[in-house]
């Protein structure tokens, strides 16, 4: 029974208590990028949740024959190859989001949720975990992208996923720009903090509450210092 609830909490986590996008705050370039409309937002998270899945996946299998030295630079080359295929199906089958998301689809690599998962999680987990864990984060990250997308597309066009839906009132340009994008986004975080009541937020400001500590080495270096000042 505890291992069903660890498995469903690895899979449900991503969605609200972790949102990569709105708890965590990461990816917030592609996101306010973007969801300039309900499409373009759900088509980035779906991408990006394909090379979180199968990145996840492959890392866990080679997590101990990477060398420990070397595991950043070849996450990001197991990363880059995911990103390829994508990239090319994109080009291939779906032009039009291909030619909307332009440059952000290749910037996949170095997401730092999908790198941040890749050392936090795949790294030290079994293939199983680590792809529900890559299906968990990534359903979070496209539905923050897809709602703020289809606001963003409302306010700002009078449209849901190009279809017209109000013509009565004139749609807002400045919500297809970054300021209402920022806006919005704003709004999102306020309101899943307001429905976690802050719990899914981490509460300390040190390297120790940072989702990426560990690829840089801030934890570590924290630590070091701690400890000469107490000496």
């Amino acid at each position: 029974m505890d291992k069903k609830v660890s498995k469903l909490s690895i899979l449900t986590k991503g969605i609200i208590k972790e949102n990569p996008v709105l708890v965590l705050l990461l990816g917030t370039c592609p996101t306010l990028a973007t969801t300039s409309s309900a499409i373009n937002g759900i088509g980035m998270g779906i991408s990006a949740t394909a090379v979180l899945i199968c990145s996840n996946i492959v890392i866990s299998l080679l997590r101990k024959v990477i060398p420990d030295k070397v595991r950043i630079p070849c996450y990001i080359v197991v990363i880059a190859g995911f990103v390829t295929v994508v990239q090319m199906l994109l080009q291939a089958f779906v032009p039009s989001l291909y030619a909307s998301l332009g440059l952000f689809i290749p910037l996949i690599v170095v997401n730092c949720i999908i790198l941040g998962r890749a050392e936090m999680f795949a790294s030290k987990n079994n293939p199983f975990d680590s792809a529900l864990d890559g299906v968990g984060m990534g359903l979070g990250f496209t539905l923050a992208l897809g709602i703020m997308g289809l606001i963003r597309e409302f306010i700002g066009c009078g449209t849901m996923f190009d279809i017209p839906v109000q013509t009565f009132l004139p749609g807002m340009g400045i919500f297809n720009l970054a300021p209402g994008g920022f806006f919005v986004f704003g709004i999102l975080v306020a309101i899943v903090n307001f429905i976690t009541k802050g719990k899914g937020t981490r509460k300390s400001f040190g390297c120790e509450g940072c989702a990426m500590a560990a690829m840089c080495g801030g934890a570590r270096k924290e630590k070091e210092c701690q400890k000469g000042a107490e000496a």
